[in-house]
């Protein structure tokens, strides 16, 4: 006598629960995620072929616009009392200024806070020499040789132009 088949019986799978977790993952990491701040005015930076990292902390921004506005740009810490209990909390200084001297007044002012702040320059590829020179020859006469000028790299302009069109 010949063995009875037995049925086979589906497996169905709730994939909901599997769901929930991926978007709740998701949510996680977009709420823990720190996005890079906004610049205090958006430039042309002409290219080049450097590929340093910036840190992502303990650095003061000068920002000069095509227009030769300078903006001085740091983050701070700054205890604040709350219910009786200081709390250490990130403080965004951005200033205008209006000559070279005031912003080497601004970069001082930051480095007292922090020693160990960088200083990145930004300048627009259609600034005027004239500003830069001035902001560089006030950084030299107070001591302040260790800086940074950020500019594009030509691998991704090449790459953004080609996509552009």
């Amino acid at each position: 006598m010949a063995a009875k088949k037995k049925r086979r019986v589906s497996i169905k799978l709730d994939m909901t629960p599997m769901v929930d977790i991926a978007f709740l993952l998701l949510i996680f990491y977009m709420a823990t995620t720190s996005f890079k701040p906004p610049e205090a005015r958006a430039v042309t930076l002409p290219e080049s072929h450097s590929q340093i990292e910036l840190p992502d902390k303990d650095v003061i921004n000068i920002t000069v616009s095509n227009l030769d506005s300078m903006y001085v740009d740091y983050t701070s810490v700054a205890e604040v009392n709350i219910d009786g209990k200081f709390v250490s909390m990130s403080v965004r200084n951005v200033s205008t200024c209006q000559t070279a001297y005031e912003v080497i007044e601004k970069i001082l002012r930051a480095r007292a806070k922090n020693l160990k702040a960088l200083v990145v320059i930004k300048a627009d590829k259609d600034a005027s020499f004239g500003t830069m020179k001035k902001i560089m020859k006030e950084m030299q006469a107070n001591n302040l040789a260790r800086f940074l000028i950020i500019t594009e790299n030509e691998v991704e302009s090449e790459a953004s132009a080609a996509a552009g069109e």
